[in-house]
């Protein structure tokens, strides 16, 4: 195990297979949102490592083939030989993306508190997991929470990202444990569609009002077209999107997570990372695929100059 991480990834890591164009074949690729978010962040530097857990299978031997070629630490995730690596397909239409998930019953899903690697959450900088990591079983709920506290407990940094998947569970059910986790984390990183069927504000500002009273921190609002809204106890302020040729958005948002994480604890600066995560959200929706087309900090560094 590396000695020094800056961030660990918790949730369900997939094998993609994603259809370009409408009736063609599908390309293999990986997704997973908080290991398109590992990938994102280490792609900007970051010591990344992820907590899960993979099938016996080839498509698990494929995600780990990745995590090795980017740098990114699985030394703490097992391989379950009862259970598959998920994957998902994705195609593509006038309304935009469309997701078709084979996850029942994934390896990950099977994550328990008793599964995590304590000793490597506690002594990162950064523990980043998503709703989605709690929606895909009980069990693997009781991780993130359990997780969360290991991490509290060492005085480190939770990162959430409040993706809601109603296909995984009930909007009730959903609603009371994020907005619990919320209270429980230093960043929220919601996308705006998301964040008005969890809150009772619809508009912007008034999200970003009633989450900071739940108890974050930082959020960092996802607005697509209309940019990003960042606001913390004593600021708030908006990012334009900036318009690139888009053709896939299906890692946009776990690109941003993983460019605001590198960037904050780089300077510090939630609005110095929004403004970098925002660049590198843009780059990502440029190619096809979740991980393929997520940026490296050089590519972020030179749209933001130009």
């Amino acid at each position: 195990m590396t000695a020094a991480i800056d961030l660990v990834c918790l949730g369900e890591p997939m094998v993609e297979l994603n259809q370009h164009h409408a009736g063609g074949a599908y390309h293999p690729g990986f997704g997973g949102d908080v290991s398109n978010t590992a990938v994102a962040a280490a792609r900007q530097g970051l010591r990344v490592a992820m907590a899960t857990a993979l099938g016996a299978d080839v498509f698990g031997d494929s995600l780990r083939g990745l995590w090795t070629a980017e740098g990114i630490d699985h030394s703490a995730v097992p391989s379950d030989p009862e259970a598959p690596t998920g994957l998902y397909f994705v195609t593509h239409g006038p309304a935009g993306h469309t997701f078709s998930y084979r996850r029942a019953g994934s390896a990950a899903s099977r994550m328990s508190p008793r599964s995590l690697p304590l000793d490597l959450i506690s002594s990162a900088k950064v523990l980043h997991f998503s709703a989605i990591s709690q929606a895909i079983s009980p069990s693997a709920c009781d991780a993130c929470f359990a997780a969360t506290d290991a991490a509290r407990a060492a005085g480190r940094l939770v990162s959430y990202d409040t993706n809601l998947r109603l296909a995984l569970w009930p909007l009730a059910r959903a609603r009371a444990v994020i907005r619990a986790t919320i209270g429980l984390s230093d960043i929220v990183l919601p996308g705006l569609d998301d964040a008005q069927k969890l809150c009772d504000a619809q508009d912007a500002d008034g999200i970003a009002d009633e989450l900071l009273g739940l108890g974050a921190r930082i959020v960092a609002l996802t607005m697509g077209s209309d940019g990003v809204l960042v606001a913390t106890a004593d600021r708030r302020e908006r990012f334009g999107a900036h318009k690139v040729d888009a053709v896939d958005a299906t890692g946009a948002g776990d690109a941003f997570d993983g460019a605001f994480l590198a960037e904050y604890l780089a300077t510090g600066d939630a609005f110095a990372a929004a403004r970098h995560a925002n660049a590198a959200a843009a780059l990502s929706v440029t190619g096809y695929g979740a991980v393929a087309p997520l940026p490296r900090r050089a590519e972020v560094e030179a749209f933001l100059a130009r």
